[in-house]
């Protein structure tokens, strides 16, 4: 017979899931002592309270989780409860990518509407390739 999860089983795992373990893992490092799994049963329990529900609170770590990762930040669950009123404003760090022409950074002017390579010695030369040899990197 399979046991149901409870409440805050549900929570404490959903955190772990958004972490990228799976639940054999959480199982298997709960038995090892790697993960005190005890130790995340309070604050599930008053996120549970806090939120109302399951499926909110589920909702509320995967906002946190998503949020902190894009900013490569660590993330417990109480850093739901620490961003619990701007919930609705945390969004993911926007992914920014820059142009290069074989290496160089390239700069638009918006006066001339044309591309320029910015090269080594720092010279603005106007582009005069295709737009399909534009390389777009994402940087941090």
């Amino acid at each position: 017979m399979v046991k149901k999860e409870s409440d805050i089983q549900q929570i404490v795992n959903h955190y772990f899931y958004s972490k990228g373990l799976s639940l054999e893992e959480i199982k298997k490092d709960a038995k090892k002592q790697k993960i005190i799994y005890s130790r995340f049963t309070k604050p599930a329990k008053q996120l549970l309270e806090l939120a109302g529900s399951v499926a909110k609170a589920k909702q509320a770590i995967s906002k946190v989780a998503e949020w902190a990762k894009s900013r490569e930040l660590d993330y417990a669950i109480e850093t739901v409860f620490k961003k619990w009123l701007e919930l609705d404003k945390l969004k993911p760090k926007e992914i920014v990518k820059k142009p290069f022409y074989f290496g160089d950074p390239m700069v638009w002017s918006q006066a001339k509407q044309r591309w320029y390579v910015i090269d080594k010695a720092g010279q603005w030369l106007e582009f005069a390739g295709k737009e399909a040899e534009i390389e777009w990197k994402i940087i941090k």
